[in-house]
């Protein structure tokens, strides 16, 4: 199997068919977790199955990126109020190792019933595109990381965008909706001081960043996947969350 069908056999026989031995035997046996609340191992996403099977949660996977033994998966999970809400935005990270999954990083964030743009978090286009432009549209989101919102040289923003069509749920379109949302949260006292890429998987006109970050003093994630058109950035959507001090492995969240 290729990566991307071995991970969605993988995320098939967990939130599907919820088959813990189909799983088991997907994954290496030091399977190494960085989701906060599950255990690392094969052994612990054995355990994760029949919880969600118990939870009666369903997940819709809208789009499939992979780059090398890497592969992102942008999907929605319904009826996940034993997970922390009704619906909630994810990206999971697959590594992929000797035919097997290796290692896994998520982030989630709870889906709310309106967004400033009318977008949801994580409808939109879906296919992936211009496979021939995948380094020069990755090295163009790279620097729009590095200089808007790592705060290098935010004046360039204009320059990697002219139509920003937005999925955060608290930003309206546009780079300046971008600026003007970034600018409020700062007002609110959530001043982001580091942003650091971890992980960049891209594919086509797609690109997927996650980056440690810091916010008002305290640790976030924030998984973004950005969609380039003819060498601007035209669309975005996120999923973002405070990683919390305590988890149950010694993985960490990257």
């Amino acid at each position: 199997m290729s990566p991307k069908e071995l991970v969605l056999a993988l995320f098939t026989a967990a939130f599907t068919d919820h088959d813990p031995e189909a799983a088991r035997a997907l994954v290496t046996a030091d399977y190494i977790q960085h989701n906060p609340q599950v255990p690392t191992g094969a052994e612990g996403l054995k355990g994760l199955v029949p919880l969600v099977e118990q939870s009666g949660m369903s997940v819709t996977t809208h789009r499939v990126i992979s780059e090398g033994d890497l592969v992102v998966l942008h999907s929605t999970f319904d009826n996940a109020d034993a997970f922390g809400a009704p619906s909630l935005a994810a990206f999971d990270v697959f590594r992929v190792e000797d035919g097997k999954v290796a290692e896994h990083w998520d982030n989630l964030q709870p889906i709310p019933e309106t967004t400033m743009s009318g977008r949801g978090m994580t409808d939109g286009p879906t296919e992936v595109t211009d496979l021939d432009r995948t380094e020069e549209n990755k090295a163009l989101v790279l620097g729009f990381v590095r200089d808007v919102l790592g705060g290098a040289a935010p004046e360039k923003a204009p320059m990697y965008s002219e139509v920003y069509m937005q999925h955060n749920p608290q930003l309206a379109d546009g780079i300046d909706g971008l600026i003007a949302g970034t600018k409020a949260w700062a007002e609110q006292g959530f001043v982001i001081t580091k942003f650091e890429p971890q992980i960049v998987v891209a594919e086509g006109n797609f690109v997927f960043v996650a980056s440690d970050a810091t916010v008002s003093d305290q640790p976030w994630a924030f998984f973004d996947l950005w969609r380039v058109e003819d060498g601007k950035i035209v669309e975005h959507w996120d999923v973002v969350s405070p990683t919390p001090a305590q988890m149950v492995h010694d993985n960490g969240k990257f």
